[in-house]
């Protein structure tokens, strides 16, 4: 969501943008949101002497609104997402903090995709002129939920969904040009991949094998697409699997979520999925999204929700003073030379 303002309209055009949390509360990370994360990691250090780190799921590229509506819709562009953060004034230092956040070993940029939107998907919208997908489009929005569209369709946000071969080869060219451009942005390949919403096809693990990923990130079941019969269907997988060439998969066990999940208390749900997760002898590898910290649409979404972090950082390091913390790929590396 770009702004408050943008958030309004949609709402008084009759979107229910408030009834999906992350079109209620999300919005590009700014150098306050960024600023004010960092200080609760930094006021924390673990007996080894190290900071909580944030393994930062990122994309780097978004939507170039103004070039693809010259285009009649006809073509898609993007722009990076250094380009996206030097057009907001409240984010124009954004990228510079993300770098000193990786400097001092709290923040880890991992790769999540080349944009958090099925281009195909919503390129066939626009030149279709679906009417809430191009409201939205016109106030530089296009994740509006599937569920609070009044549309037929499905999500924009599962980015390496297709719906037939020729979409699926198209991901492919996606993830490698995504890929390629983290490389180019962050100065290192990444390792680790989580796909967006967790929908990913097999065949894309070549690709990202061959780019230098070594560990798979998600849920206990991925979501895999199927063409032929319209639906996807689910896969498991456990923590330390491994794909035909040798890929690590890493299975989210906790969370952390206060936006997301009003109805239970966040901290004391993480710490009890933790010592479940420590019962069995496993690692505890904590889903927190981006939005429990973003303050851009309601500043008190951001405090409170930062207090609730702080509170959880406090009792994990007195319940466990041993803990130690680590990105994803730290914990990969891990179980990678233990097996």
């Amino acid at each position: 969501m770009p702004s408050k303002d943008v958030y309004h309209i949609l709402l008084k055009k009759g979107i229910r943008v408030d009834q999906c949390p992350y079109n209620r509360f999300d919005s590009l990370e700014s150098d306050s949101d960024l600023t004010a994360l960092f200080d609760v990691l930094t006021s924390f250090r673990t007996a080894n002497g190290k900071h909580p780190v944030i393994t930062a799921n990122s994309v780097v590229a978004n939507p170039d609104f103004t070039k693809i509506e010259q285009s009649g819709f006809e073509e898609y562009y993007f722009e990076t997402v250094r380009e996206t953060y030097a057009r907001h004034p409240r984010h124009a230092n954004s990228f510079a903090l993300i770098r000193e956040g990786m400097a001092r070993e709290l923040f880890y940029p991992q790769f999540h995709g080349r944009e958090h939107l099925n281009v195909s998907r919503w390129m066939s919208a626009l030149r279709n002129k679906l009417p809430e997908s191009s409201l939205a489009y016109h106030h530089g929005v296009f994740g509006i939920s599937t569920d609070i569209t009044a549309e037929k369709r499905k999500s924009y946000l599962a980015a390496m969904d297709y719906d037939a071969e020729s979409d699926r080869l198209e991901k492919h060219d996606i993830l490698r040009s995504g890929l390629e451009l983290f490389e180019s942005e962050y100065g290192y390949k990444s390792e680790s991949y989580i796909a967006a919403n967790y929908i990913w096809g097999n065949d894309l693990l070549p690709v990202l094998y061959d780019h230098g990923v070594t560990f798979i990130q998600g849920m206990r079941s991925q979501s895999h697409p199927d063409p032929s019969s319209g639906k996807n269907y689910s896969i498991r997988h456990t923590l330390g699997e491994r794909t035909r060439s040798g890929q690590l998969y890493l299975i989210r066990n906790c969370f952390f979520e206060p936006a997301l999940t009003s109805h239970i208390d966040p901290v004391d749900s993480c710490l009890r999925e933790m010592r479940t997760a420590f019962l069995w002898k496993k690692p505890s590898v904590i889903s927190v999204h981006r939005i429990n910290f973003m303050g851009g649409i309601e500043e008190s979404n951001r405090e409170k929700n930062l207090r609730s972090f702080h509170a959880l950082l406090t009792s994990i390091i007195r319940t466990w003073p041993d803990v130690e913390f680590m990105t994803s790929t730290q914990l990969g590396e891990t179980i990678r030379n233990a097996a």
